[in-house]
């Protein structure tokens, strides 16, 4: 049996960092997917083809205790993490172990906060359930993802996972024992460039700085924090009125509140600046921040913002937002979810 599954990318619209410390954020699911080919084998033989993951061309077999590598290039664990503990956690919670050929097709750049991690993670698991005979429910896969995260990163937030899983736009909140997503419906579409310079620092080691000036400057995080809530549900109100001007507006706010955490870079100011002096009604850092992508809101001047953006060196991605969550389906085409 072989089976395929997709899972889109993200754009953290508000509140990244933020929402690790309970406070909500806005996301959306993007049309660039990361797609897991699974196929059942004979054997308990588990291997893993990541092509276009972070080292090109990774092939990687576990015989038993034994792990055979395929390749001539550096740095492969990062890259395999988070398939290799997907299927490790999946397996547990459906009390299989079975031997399967993963391999993994990703539309996006990996490392650059369009939530790569996560749409690998969540496709894995819908894939490797499926190739096994299960239907998991987006929430369920939902929930294992964000397990995943946590094994991989050390500390992550449902938002990756839940938005990847789940599609569409999305409020979340999470506190200790519970998850609080809002589907939104928002009217027409959000004109967004993604812009990307590269990373300079990886994720956990973001969320980790975070922590540590948490601890150290309690009185300060914990305020920014908390502005930055509040120009989520502020940002909430304006999205679904199609207040652009505003929401451009609220977008330079929590920039300026993500460069006081410490998690923005010159290049990525110099994108941002870049984005609002072509004509941007906003622009921010998305995601974690230490490199990787800017949004731009571009109501009018798109072509303007996009070739001034290129010009400072960002490559640019334009996408629809909005897009589908996981999908399970056979290679034949028919649909098991």
């Amino acid at each position: 049996m072989k089976v395929m599954a997709s899972a889109p990318g993200k754009v953290t619209l508000f509140g990244e960092h933020a929402v690790v410390y309970g406070h909500p954020a806005l996301v959306v699911a993007i049309e660039k997917r990361v797609k897991a080919i699974a196929e059942s084998r004979n054997d308990d033989v588990i291997k893993i083809s990541a092509r276009d993951l972070r080292v090109p061309g990774i092939v990687i077999s576990y015989i038993g205790n034994e792990v055979v590598l395929e390749t001539d290039y550096g740095m492969v664990l990062p890259a395999i993490a988070y398939i290799n503990k997907a299927i490790e956690l999946t397996a547990k919670e459906l009390g299989v172990k079975r031997g399967v050929n993963v391999e993994i097709k990703s539309e996006m750049p990996v490392g650059a906060g369009l939530g790569t991690s996560a749409a690998v993670a969540v496709s894995t698991i819908a894939s490797y359930a499926a190739v096994n005979g299960y239907s998991l429910s987006r929430e369920e896969i939902a929930r294992l993802g964000w397990e995943v995260e946590k094994e991989v990163q050390g500390i992550a937030s449902p938002m990756d996972t839940s938005i990847t899983s789940l599609g569409g736009y999305l409020k979340i909140k999470y506190g200790s024992n519970s998850v609080e997503r809002i589907q939104l419906k928002v009217e027409g579409e959000l004109p967004l460039i993604i812009g990307y310079v590269e990373r300079e620092a990886k994720t956990k080691d973001m969320v980790a700085m975070v922590r540590e000036r948490m601890q150290k400057y309690p009185e300060i995080y914990e305020g920014i924090m908390k502005m930055i809530g509040h120009v989520v549900e502020r940002a909430e109100a304006s999205l679904l009125r199609g207040e652009l001007k505003e929401l451009g507006f609220l977008m330079n706010i929590n920039h300026s509140l993500l460069d006081a955490l410490g998690v923005s870079t010159r290049r990525l100011n110099e994108l941002v600046h870049v984005a609002r002096d072509s004509g941007a009604y906003g622009a921010k850092l998305t995601g974690a921040g230490g490199g990787g992508c800017v949004i731009a809101l571009v109501p009018e001047k798109g072509e303007i913002v996009e070739t001034a953006m290129k010009l400072h060196g960002s490559m640019v991605l334009r996408t629809k937002l909005g897009a589908d969550g996981v999908k399970v389906e056979e290679v034949d085409g028919k649909r098991l979810d």
